[in-house]
């Protein structure tokens, strides 16, 4: 049988923090940037972590146990 590979779009996004969680990107910062708010820029521009109910989808992507 041979290897599992991982999507490669997923080890792009996805990142895994050195406790097991993984870390994503928020959406909606990429154009049209003039008519949202600077408060909402600056909210998007932190990094977040992948919903519960996201995370055996993931998982399963990264082929992670």
């Amino acid at each position: 049988m041979s290897k599992l590979k991982t999507k490669s779009s997923a080890k792009k996004r996805f990142k895994v923090t050195g406790s097991g969680k993984i870390k994503r990107k928020h959406a909606f910062k990429n154009h049209i940037l003039t008519k949202k708010s600077k408060k909402r820029k600056l909210k998007l521009t932190h990094d977040g972590l992948v919903h519960d109910s996201d995370l055996t989808n993931i998982k399963k992507q990264l082929r992670l146990k």
